[in-house]
């Protein structure tokens, strides 16, 4: 296994981060499927007066995507990544967004309890040292009830979606990783997917917890188990 976890791994997205948007913009339906797992947020009224978390926002495409489902939302984005960062804040588009440097475990400090009425996490959960932890945080910055969507690849728990996961790491995306130098990063990612939680223990993950009304919803084309959306509620603090 060739895990990256901490500084390891945000100095792997700093290098990658020039080949970053090319190399998914690659990949079928990556930008719609953010997009509707933006949506699937559920924000009223395009998002005016809410404010947004993109938690893991890296070059920006999940905080456009959430930008099409809210385009009222004041929304702060947030990366360990300096070099993913800069790319986002490069972006036309994006010069509005507030963007960030901080990992997730650094936000405690820096971020007011209810400080967000949603939260949006696009491919991060699996990157962490303690997800558990980070989901305590999460609850903790959502006013009560406030809305959390997580984006991830996550097993549905077939033997054939993790087939399938490791045919395509093999012939496609590990190779396209190394024609770009960052061989590291993109073994990291097909590791990192086989080791974390499948669908169903990411979302009793969520209830642990304090999410509430969490759903795990597919997605459709080649990541059809593979990658889902989590949709939940800020439980009331105990």
């Amino acid at each position: 296994m060739t895990l990256l976890r901490g500084p390891a791994l945000s100095e792997a997205f700093d290098q990658g981060s020039g080949a970053y948007d090319r190399l998914v913009a690659a990949s079928p339906g990556y930008h719609a499927h953010l997009r509707r797992s933006a949506r699937r947020l559920g924000l009223p009224d395009g998002g005016a007066g809410l404010r947004v978390l993109d938690l893991g926002c890296g070059t920006g495409a999940s905080t456009e995507a959430l930008l099409a489902a809210a385009p009222l939302a004041r929304i702060t984005g947030v990366d360990a990544s300096a070099g993913m960062l800069e790319r986002a804040a490069a972006k036309p588009r994006l010069t509005h967004v507030e963007f960030v440097h901080a990992p997730v475990e650094g936000l405690a400090v820096r971020l007011a309890p209810g400080s967000f009425d949603a939260v949006f996490a696009g491919y991060l959960f699996r990157n962490l040292q303690d997800p558990d932890a980070a989901l305590r945080l999460v609850r903790r910055l959502l006013v009560p009830s406030g809305r959390l969507a997580v984006h991830e690849y996550t097993l549905g728990g077939s033997p054939v979606h993790r087939a399938v996961w490791n045919a395509v790491c093999a012939a496609i995306i590990r190779p396209a990783g190394r024609l770009t130098g960052d061989a590291r990063l993109y073994r990291h990612l097909q590791d990192s997917v086989n080791t974390f939680d499948t669908a169903p223990e990411f979302a009793g993950r969520l209830r642990r917890a304090g999410f509430r009304d969490v759903r795990a919803l597919p997605l459709p084309g080649w990541e059809t188990g593979i990658t889902h959306t989590f949709v939940g509620r800020a439980g009331d603090e105990s």
